[in-house]
């Protein structure tokens, strides 16, 4: 437990704390903050503490989450008398003395606004992560960097209990907050007993057992009664490439590469794995000749890991495919915890414009339709929605999923594979000349992301660096070069619209794109 420091108010009376305990909740929607508050607020009262509870509402979408502020006075009504302490409505920075956080971003943001000191502030916060917003839009690889939260999370709290909470529920049965209560109680910080967190939680009613479990493995891992397991990969890496990656490729590239592999033969087939092992073999060779081997061969597997996400590009196939694997409709249903006689509906969402849809015909049909579309400025792009646990919603998804012995005669593939081509034929040129010029063109590839709008900005940045760059500017050295198409990318990833790009490259930028905007006639109620 915190050291409480205690106070004589007047000659004759009891020692009393000097102040209250103030608490800090941070919590997305649908994890159960409030319900956490209201456990604190039932435990500190069934102690007989003053205690007194406030919440700000977040806002959606994961741009930011509901705090719950409380102030906790660790002595008893007994022993207060007729005396009773002023408790604050709101949190300020530097008076903090316990940090929730539910997800670890959030426990960030505390950090970064002052909730969390070195002198005061227990912090407990979940390490797993719910990407943002901001991070899901960014060009490249927008996620936080963990590693300093972590090193921040050591640095700033006096006392910080860090762990995997997300997991811990989902093996519980229970949602997060149960898990925050436990690891929250067993910190020390509170003056609350065990058994009161404990009747709180059975007294709210609701999944009591679940919360208990959930609980109780919070409590344990705070305590450091159990040992925190590491979050299982959705597909472990078992150490031992495939046979070909094996005999073919260094030992330091068989991760990567066998990943990739076992990528490319589930988004198409095994002809198609073996076409991405043939791709990378220039390469590697290449890389060979310059002497790559001391450097890890990072040409190779830099490579190879954006060659398979750029072959197991996003289109309709494999969009209607993933949506009805059974594992992802188990996911789903572990996700809400349904039981095993509970029914789950589940709503897709579905908007294929113009483009999406040519995208499935050969060359020649899908050159008209998008000339037409482009002609009379239709979009086509209607929202569709599919449970896909109906039967006639799945047997939809499932004829979609089932184009893809078809694949290859799509307009897509030829487009895609022609740019894989191009942008390979220009590592392999590099890479005998200079391993960072080759490993710059190879980051290249950062810039196709996504789907919709957002892969073609990335696709017109992409097409651009290299036409002003990559396949030209010959006088420039090695090096030169090198750190010209690192500047370039970077503005690119900097800004989707490509007028940054454009500032790099000394090239106009491009014209604003036009956005039409659509009346529609309202309705008439029927009176």
């Amino acid at each position: 437990m915190n050291a409480i420091t205690e106070t004589r108010l007047a000659a004759g009376q009891e020692q009393l704390p000097a102040r209250p305990i103030t608490i800090l909740v941070a919590a997305l929607g649908g994890e159960g903050g409030g319900v956490l508050a209201d456990w604190l607020v039932a435990a500190a009262t069934s102690q007989r503490f003053p205690v007194q509870s406030t919440s700000i509402p977040g806002v959606a979408q994961r741009t930011g989450a509901t705090t719950y502020y409380l102030e906790i006075f660790p002595a008893t009504e007994e022993r207060l008398g007729d005396r009773r302490p002023v408790l604050a409505l709101t949190p300020s920075p530097g008076n903090i003395d316990i940090m929730v956080a539910s997800e670890f971003v959030e426990a960030g943001r505390a950090m970064q606004n002052g909730y969390v000191t070195p002198e005061r502030t227990t912090l407990v916060a979940s390490t797993h992560r719910i990407y943002s917003t901001l991070e899901k839009m960014a060009m490249g690889d927008g996620r936080y960097d963990e590693e300093r939260l972590h090193k921040a999370g050591q640095a700033l709290a006096k006392h910080p209990v860090l762990f995997d909470m997300a997991a811990l529920a989902a093996a519980s049965g229970t949602v997060i907050n149960a898990v925050l209560f436990g690891a929250l109680a067993g910190s020390g910080a509170l003056p609350l007993s065990r058994e009161a967190c404990e009747n709180a939680i059975k007294g709210h009613g609701k999944a009591a057992e679940a919360s208990l479990r959930g609980f109780g493995a919070g409590w344990a891992h705070a305590t450091g009664e159990a040992v925190e397991k590491a979050r299982a990969d959705a597909k472990h890496w078992a150490g031992r490439a495939s046979e070909r990656v094996r005999a073919a490729f260094p030992a330091e590239t068989h991760r990567i590469l066998d990943e990739g592999v076992s990528r490319v033969s589930a988004y198409q087939d095994k002809a198609y794995a073996d076409l991405y092992l043939d791709r990378l073999a220039p390469i590697l060779e290449a890389e060979r000749e310059a002497g790559g081997g001391p450097a890890g061969f990072r040409v190779t597997s830099e490579t190879g890991r954006h060659l398979a996400l750029w072959m197991c590009y996003e289109d309709i196939v494999r969009v209607a495919d993933l949506k009805t694997r059974r594992s992802r409709l188990e996911r789903v249903r572990a996700e809400v915890m349904a039981g095993p006689g509970e029914p789950v509906a589940v709503v897709e969402y579905l908007k294929p414009g113009i483009e999406e849809i040519a995208a499935l015909l050969p060359r020649g049909p899908a050159a008209k339709l998008l000339a037409y579309g482009e002609r009379r400025g239709r979009s086509f792009n209607r929202g569709i929605y599919l449970r896909t646990t109906s039967i006639h919603g799945f047997l939809m998804l499932r004829a979609m999923a089932a184009l893809k012995p078809f694949r290859r005669s799509t307009s897509r593939w030829h487009e895609e594979q022609a740019m894989i081509e191009r942008w390979l034929a220009a590592i392999a040129t590099a890479a005998r000349q200079d391993a960072a010029l080759a490993l710059e063109i190879a980051l290249c590839a950062r810039l196709l992301k996504g789907y919709g709008d957002t892969y073609r900005r990335g696709r017109a940045n992409f097409a651009r660096l290299f036409d002003t760059l990559v396949e030209s500017r010959p006088e420039l050295a090695p090096a030169a070069r090198a750190a010209e198409i690192r500047k370039a990318r970077e503005a690119a990833l900097a800004d989707p619209e490509g007028r940054a790009l454009a500032g790099a490259l000394g090239l106009p930028a491009p014209e604003p794109q036009p956005k039409p905007i659509k009346l529609v006639r309202r309705a008439r109620q029927a009176a």
